[in-house]
Formats: structure tokens, sequence, C-alpha cells
């Protein structure tokens, strides 16, 4: 069965692009008016690295938690990329590539420096609890952190010919 729907993240040339990166995937303007922006918050470069799931689940907890308190923005959802480069960011408004950039860096700072329990990651409040790796998680943020985290362009995918 083929859909009718459109994905914009399918057209993205994903062998063009340079992680680390923020950027602006779709703006939205909901029935009442109300303006939705998606990012993509790129960590490892497409198809050349993945973060194992366990030290992506845990940055899942902690980025829900310090990407509130690092962005002006109302967060509607941040969640891994099914690829596990990286997260999609939902946001109410329209804030700009370098405050999501920026509010980005510094909750990957704090992601790097987490010390202590790692919030949600109980049986009672987490449908995987068992699958977490803060010392993973950590070091992906380091690692992540040692470049520059860009705002990039959006570069289609070139039709043959």
């Amino acid at each position: 069965m083929e859909s009718s729907h459109h994905v914009d993240s399918f057209d993205l040339d994903h062998t063009k692009v340079r992680a680390p990166y923020v950027r602006r995937a779709g703006r939205y303007r909901g029935e009442h008016g109300d303006r939705v922006t998606k990012f993509d918050l790129r960590l490892v470069q497409p198809n050349r690295a993945e973060i194992p799931t366990a030290a992506l689940h845990t940055m899942e907890h902690l980025l829900a938690d310090y990407l509130r308190d690092r962005l002006a923005a109302t967060i509607v959802d941040a969640s891994p990329m099914g690829c596990r480069t990286g997260f999609y960011l939902t946001v109410l408004g329209d804030p700009s590539e370098e405050d999501v950039r920026a509010g980005f860096e510094a909750a990957l700072h704090d992601v790097a420096a987490h010390e202590g329990e790692v919030p949600g990651c109980s049986e009672l409040s987490c449908g995987n609890w068992r699958d977490h790796s803060l010392p993973g998680a950590r070091a992906w943020a380091r690692s992540v952190l040692e470049r520059e985290i860009i705002v990039q362009e959006t570069v289609p995918i070139t039709p043959p010919g």
C-alpha cells in the first residue's frame, strides 16, 4: 500500500549534511493559529555512526529536563530518531536556529556533567528502564561537544539527471 503523505525528512540528503548540527525541519500553523516548529538535533554523522540504544535512551531522559531548562521556547516533545543519530525537537513558536543551537549545546554540557539518578529511570516510570547507560550518555555528549555544533541548512536530495 502506498502512502499519500509526504515525509519531509526523506528529502534531506543525508550524505551532504555535517553533524553535529541543528536544522529547522519544518514550520506548521495549527487550525487556531498556533505556530509549531520542528528541529533536527543531529549528534553524529548519518550513516557513519550511531549512538547505542542504552546511551541514547538515557540522553532522552536527561534532555527532557535539560532542554526545558536551557530553551526559552515551550517544548512539545524531544524524541530520539529511529536511526539513533540524534533527536527531533518540537516546540511551540518559532525560535531561531541559533537559539536552539545554543540551548542544545548547553543541555549537552549538562548531560556530560550529570551525576546521580537518571530522571524517570524506574520500572514505574519507564517502559524499558533496564536499558540505560549514564556513562554512555555522558561519554557521547562529551564526544559531540568536541566538535562545533552548527546550524545546518536543509540540503535537498537532487534528482538524478
